[in-house]
């Protein structure tokens, strides 16, 4: 017996390995495309410019990004209960490769890593993609650099936040969900732990989707002893994630209470801009199609230093709508194709925990687009299964190809014009 689980623990953790990081030449491929271009976005960021992490900026520099109470702390324990452990960690490697300083050096060990994240994300959707749905190759990589061109990833790829590591971990668990699924397996212990611990841990909000897979598992409903094992797993996860929450906060819960609702409050309040509009351009667009740019004045707590910061504003063009109506058409279109499909209905009842958090409760709707990287990977996957419905139909199929391809080159050319518009800002006031 003891024999039997040294060798199933290697192979266990070689299977987890082959998930993770590229096992084909084509996901080597992938993965170094991305990372050879975020790279050098985030290189060059991080060399000539001081945005990325700034002692003196507290908050909100660029799109809402918390970028120095994040590295430093890891966040707010009532949004992101378990995130100091986990940035800890990578504060240390980056001070230890800067000589302890913090200077552009620190800053380009931050920005890469974030590089390195965002592109190992990107592999999994192409996995997903290429592995789960079965795309033609062509159409598998027509998706996956539509993706790669979203608001989302271009942001995360060089910003040091939760989100660029909640997006990581929440692409690796819906591919790894998805496998086990389609091979008519249920997901382990030590999957459910740490997917509660690494994706709740980073946002608390987030800890539901680790255990929606378990509602689509072959017959569940019909057996009492798998529902059991179902049951035991989620409690586990729970209690695990539960302790290492309770020591952050010295076993003071009701803390906790008073600061989650005083958060709500505060990121609840209604704004001039129409709920419409900032659903539009907020919550379903600005995660994939930047919009333009409004600059404010903000300074430090103690009023020692004031400094620029950048948000987004709704869109101000008609095209902008009708790009963002048409990925919303075609998400429609492939849940009604996939109405049967298991594996849509994770991705959309993942999808609506954000929307209920966002657009029906209202929170963070006004910044809703840096929540890009908790449900932005429902986007491409969506646009697979519709491609997947019509897989033998050669017409609707050129239709679909032709519309994405149209969609992706608008995307580039907007989403890249805008990013300059971002240098901008940076070369006035932040270098």
């Amino acid at each position: 017996m003891q024999k039997y689980l040294i060798l199933k623990l290697p192979n266990k953790i070689i299977s987890f390995l082959k998930i993770v990081f590229p096992s084909t030449k084509i996901e080597a491929f992938v993965f170094l495309f991305f990372i050879i271009v975020y790279g050098a976005n985030a290189g060059f960021i991080a060399e000539h410019f001081r945005i990325i992490y700034d002692n003196r900026i507290p908050w909100d520099a660029y799109f809402s990004f918390d970028n120095r109470a994040i590295i430093q702390t890891g966040g707010g324990f009532e949004r992101h209960p378990l995130s100091n452990y986990f940035f800890d960690q990578i504060r240390t490697f980056a001070l230890w490769i800067s000589g302890n300083r913090y200077d552009s050096v620190f800053r380009l060990v931050l920005a890469l890593l974030s590089t390195l994240v965002i592109s190992l994300a990107n592999v999994q959707i192409f996995k997903y993609l290429n592995n789960i749905i079965r795309l033609p190759l062509k159409i598998s990589l027509l998706i996956l650099f539509f993706y790669g061109l979203f608001v989302t990833n271009i942001l995360l790829s060089f910003t040091p936040e939760t989100y660029t590591y909640t997006l990581f971990f929440l692409s690796i668990f819906n591919y790894y969900a998805a496998k086990k699924i389609s091979e008519e397996k249920t997901m382990s212990f030590g999957a459910a732990i740490i997917g509660s611990v690494f994706i709740g841990g980073l946002t608390i909000t987030n800890i539901v989707k680790v255990y929606i897979p378990f509602l689509f598992e072959k017959n569940i409903f019909w057996n009492w002893r798998k529902i059991g094992r179902a049951v035991s797993k989620i409690a586990a996860s729970i209690a695990v994630f539960v302790f290492l929450f309770l020591l952050r906060l010295d076993l003071n819960f009701q803390n906790f209470l008073n600061k989650t609702e005083e958060q709500y409050k505060k990121f609840s309040t209604p704004k001039v801009t129409p709920l419409w509009d900032m659903i539009a351009s907020w919550f379903l667009g600005g995660p994939v199609l930047f919009p333009g740019f409004v600059i404010r004045d903000y300074h430090s707590r103690d009023k020692s230093f004031y400094y620029k910061a950048l948000f987004m504003d709704v869109y101000s063009s008609v095209v902008s709508y009708i790009f963002v109506g048409i990925i919303l058409l075609m998400i429609i279109w492939s849940i009604f194709k996939n109405f049967r499909n298991r594996l849509v209905w994770i991705l959309v009842i993942s999808f609506s925990a954000d929307i209920l958090i966002h657009c029906v409760l209202k929170f963070g709707l006004h910044t809703s687009y840096i929540y890009g990287g908790h449900f932005v990977f429902v986007y491409p996957l969506l646009l697979g299964w519709l491609f997947f419905s019509f897989k033998e139909k050669t017409l609707p199929l050129t239709f679909l190809y032709g519309t994405l391809l149209i969609l992706t080159v608008y995307l580039g050319f907007n989403n890249l014009y805008r990013l300059t518009e971002f240098y901008q800002f940076l070369e006035t006031y932040y270098q």
